[in-house]
């Protein structure tokens, strides 16, 4: 009976062992995300992201969250993570800092993103097709200073618009650090005009948050290429050979709602490097990029 129990306690042990090891040799793909919300609600949006991947891939997946814009480039770079959804500024520089990497798939509505601006109700502007000129002299908040929505194309499109640097032609310039930042500062007054992601914007709306009240849409810029998700270049030799197609195929094929409403879009289309090629070119004639 011992010998039968010692048996056992062998053979339990050699299959912890073999599990143990077995875990221990399939690597975790950790990926994160711009912050452009809060941070409660980016846990909330990207935990069942982590899940689905998860299951998709057959590998445990990790969200690792991070404070700023500069710093999910940084864990890109120093393969803190391998994989994020990037914003379209970030995800050049995160791919010019790690060779190889690609761009695998973008929302359905990324290729034609926008920003809007917005002012406080106290302004008096209203929406309007051409640029508001009237804005000269107020305050103005971007987002963050990476930010493809709430700085690269506002800036491109303010100093299109009125051939003047966004410091001499508004009064005051800040960086709020996120859209939904900027929208709160927008409607307490701190700054009374800002540029954002327009989801975020059409988000607080729908769900009739108090700071659409406040505040209403001046202006919207043309349509740019923006949000991605990017994968290191040398995820193949890290998960196996085909890898990144596979990761590719997982975010395309992803079709639950709710995951979806997460980001939100309605849908993950293919995405490529060149796509992106419009961000590089500002950013470079902006001085954002070397």
């Amino acid at each position: 009976m011992l010998r039968l129990i010692g048996g056992a306690v062998a053979v339990v042990g050699l299959m912890f062992g073999t599990a143990t090891a077995s875990a221990q040799s399939t690597p975790t793909l950790y990926f994160s995300a711009i912050p452009d919300d809060d941070e409660t609600r980016l846990m909330e949006r990207f935990g069942n992201v982590a899940a689905y991947l998860s299951e998709q891939l057959g590998v445990p997946v990790e969200y690792v969250p991070v404070k700023s814009y500069a710093a999910s480039v940084t864990a890109f770079r120093n393969d803190q993570i391998q994989l994020a959804w990037f914003g379209g500024l970030s995800g050049v520089q995160a791919r010019l800092a790690v060779p190889g990497s690609q761009a695998l798939a973008q929302g359905d509505e990324d290729m034609k993103f926008i920003s809007y601006f917005i002012a406080h109700e106290s302004t008096g502007l209203e929406r309007s097709e051409d640029f508001p000129a009237e804005a000269k002299g107020l305050s103005f908040t971007f987002g963050a200073q990476t930010s493809t929505s709430g700085r690269l194309f506002p800036e491109f499109y303010i100093r299109e618009e009125t051939g003047e640097a966004p410091d001499d032609f508004f009064s005051r310039v800040g960086f709020s650090g996120d859209h939904g930042q900027t929208l709160r500062l927008v409607a307490t007054g701190a700054f009374q005009v800002g540029a954002l992601n327009y989801t975020v914007y059409d988000t607080a709306v729908a769900e009739g948050a108090p700071e659409a009240e406040t505040t209403r849409i001046i202006w919207q810029t043309p349509p740019y290429p923006d949000y991605n998700w990017t994968i290191r270049g040398d995820a193949d030799e890290r998960f196996g050979e085909g890898f990144s197609e596979r990761v590719k195929a997982a975010l395309i094929g992803m079709d639950d709602p709710e995951l979806l409403a997460s980001f939100p879009r309605a849908a993950f289309v293919e995405a490529s490097n060149e796509d992106y090629a419009p961000i590089e070119e500002t950013g470079r004639a902006l001085g954002i990029l070397d």
